[in-house]
């Protein structure tokens, strides 16, 4: 278990939740599903039993460093990987690997986003175990893999080879299909979802950068001189002027010949828009989830979140996304969702204070 580390991705912005998702304080630090707790603290609680807290390292943007140092104020300030710009999420997994590389040579590391939802999370450590199980003593790379549950066009998928084996050889992978694709996908029976989380050591990481993203393995092995020293921000702020903006995905997982996968079911969704929000929490007699000072009439099958100090009234409505916070109200059909991204970039032309 000394040898079992997390990283936890959570400098994203989150732009498909929107309006509760802004700039200045992304989904991961909100309380989404009204549990008490911000899907960050979920997600570091999660791991409990899987690493000590010594062992979780969060990379994140500059701007939220109060807000993480708040909500998990049991983190050293090393254990906080500050970003000074946004590159994807191959050179922020890079800096973090490499970081826990030199202080422990051995380590075994889970890659996790700080936004998802795990509602099995007895399952999902057991699942974890058996990934580091592989990685400890082989330089693979492994990946999560959900059995899908329809033609989902926002996931990507996976194909492994069938066999007995608990942990899988990855045939391919394939970002994002469009629907027809998609079907194929489910029809054949051997594609899974890509959940975004990653194992492996951080020698076989380190391999597997080298070989095909040589420019950024080469600019964080440039700080093994100054990780856990006053001069790391300096070293930060210099490395990511060099680096690309490229997805782990893209950047290595596609191109590997060591990926394997371990199939899983453990209650995930990426929660990355409103749809998804509404598939994992509880629905009402008529399919509404509610959040707040609510009267509806003749309203079904759509999820409302607003402010519990203003009282709002909803009549006549099927299917929709009804969302305020901050000075913005979001009106928007369920199917719709998608077009979120544009409310925003629209948003942002009017005033930067509504993004």
């Amino acid at each position: 278990m000394q040898d079992s580390f997390v990283i936890i991705m959570a400098g994203g912005v989150g732009t498909r939740f929107w309006p509760f998702s802004r700039t200045d304080f992304p989904k991961q630090f909100h309380d989404v599903l009204g549990t008490g707790k911000t899907l960050l603290q979920q997600t570091v609680e999660r791991f409990d039993g899987v690493c000590p807290i010594e062992n979780i390292y969060i990379v994140t943007s500059q701007e939220y460093k109060d807000i993480v140092k708040e909500q998990i104020p049991a983190l050293t300030e090393d254990q906080i990987l500050l970003e000074p710009n946004r590159r994807n999420t191959a050179p922020c997994i890079a800096y973090a690997c490499y970081k826990i590389a030199a202080k422990n040579p051995n380590a075994n590391v889970v890659v996790a986003p700080a936004d998802h939802i795990i509602l099995k999370e007895e399952n999902f450590r057991d699942t974890i175990n058996i990934a580091l199980g592989a990685t400890r003593n082989e330089d693979i790379l492994v990946t999560l893999g959900i059995q899908p549950s329809r033609p989902d066009t926002g996931y990507g998928y996976i194909q492994y080879i069938p066999d007995k084996m608990t942990v899988k050889k990855v045939k391919s992978f394939t970002e994002k299909p469009h629907l027809e694709l998609a079907l194929q996908f489910l029809d054949s029976g051997d594609f899974v979802w890509n959940a975004g989380i990653f194992v492996w050591n951080v020698n076989a990481f380190k391999k597997a950068l080298k070989s095909f993203q040589p420019n950024i393995a080469e600019i964080f092995e440039g700080g093994d001189n100054h990780y856990y020293l006053e001069t790391e921000d300096a070293f930060v702020q210099r490395a990511y002027q060099h680096c690309g903006s490229i997805s782990i995905d893209n950047g290595i997982m596609e191109k590997a010949d060591n990926v394997h996968v371990v199939l899983s079911n453990f209650g995930w969704s990426d929660l990355g828009t409103w749809k998804s929000l509404y598939e994992v929490s509880e629905k009402d007699a008529n399919l509404n989830v509610i959040d707040g000072n609510l009267i509806l009439h003749n309203t079904t099958n759509s999820i409302i979140k607003t402010p519990k100090d203003k009282l709002v009234v909803v009549n006549g409505l099927d299917g929709f996304i009804v969302a305020e916070y901050d000075g913005v109200l979001l009106i928007c059909k369920k199917e719709d969702e998608q077009k979120v991204k544009e409310f925003v970039a629209e948003a942002k032309e009017l005033d930067v204070k509504y993004v």
